[in-house]
């Protein structure tokens, strides 16, 4: 039992839409919001600047209102990000812009904080990536904590069969469900000695939130 793990599922997904300049915010926050429910907080500021600059590379050398797909997924324990566009003779360069310039910058922004890019040619089309270090171990790994690991370790015995196997299969749904139910027995436990259960609701909330920011 020591040695189980819940496993994500970070299924690969894509995005079409037009490179405008407008877009940009939108794509921020779409990163944001799906990395936060990968469970790679600590990948999301990299990867809101790296999509916004390889995003921001086809409109200024492409053209605005370019047809662009932006494609998240995971390669092993890297976090991979892919802008595709239609114009396979404009290709990102890293050029060794001044501090000042305002512009041939972006790829040296997506070189200083991602592990690996490059750009792949197709026949009609073109693909601009980036790779960035999660510090997870594979690709469904879930990133280490000391309280994660105790709640992980709470949940397998939750998730235990009456002859004291595990559930099959020991996957994030089942200790979802298990988890729903541990809150609400520790809800009722407090509102039967008497205690405020929403408040302590609203406290572990706080905390819950405090370290995830």
């Amino acid at each position: 039992m020591a040695g189980c793990r819940f496993k994500v599922r970070r299924k690969a997904w894509d995005l079409p839409f037009l490179a405008e300049p407008e877009e940009l915010a939108g794509l921020r926050r779409v990163i944001g919001l799906h990395l936060g429910l990968w469970g790679l907080p600590d990948v999301i500021d990299s990867a809101r600047l790296c999509v916004t600059e390889m995003v921001t590379n086809v409109i200024t050398h492409v053209g605005h209102g370019t047809p662009t797909t932006l494609t998240v997924s995971m390669n092993g324990q890297f976090l991979r990000l892919e802008v595709s566009d239609p114009d396979v003779r404009a290709l990102p360069t890293l050029l060794a812009a001044r501090d000042e310039a305002e512009s041939g910058r972006g790829m040296a922004l997506v070189d200083s904080v991602a592990t690996r890019w490059g750009v792949m040619l197709g026949v009609d089309a073109k693909v601009t990536w980036c790779e960035l270090a999660t510090g997870l171990r594979a690709a469904d790994d879930h990133i280490e904590a000391p309280q994660v690991a105790s709640a992980e370790a709470l949940l397998v015995l939750c998730c235990l069969n009456a002859d004291g196997t595990g559930a099959t299969p020991l996957s994030v749904a089942v200790a979802e469900e298990a988890t729903v139910g541990v809150i609400a027995s520790l809800l009722l436990w407090l509102r039967t000695h008497g205690c405020d259960a929403r408040e302590a609701l609203d406290r572990a909330y706080t905390r819950f939130e405090g370290a995830i920011t």
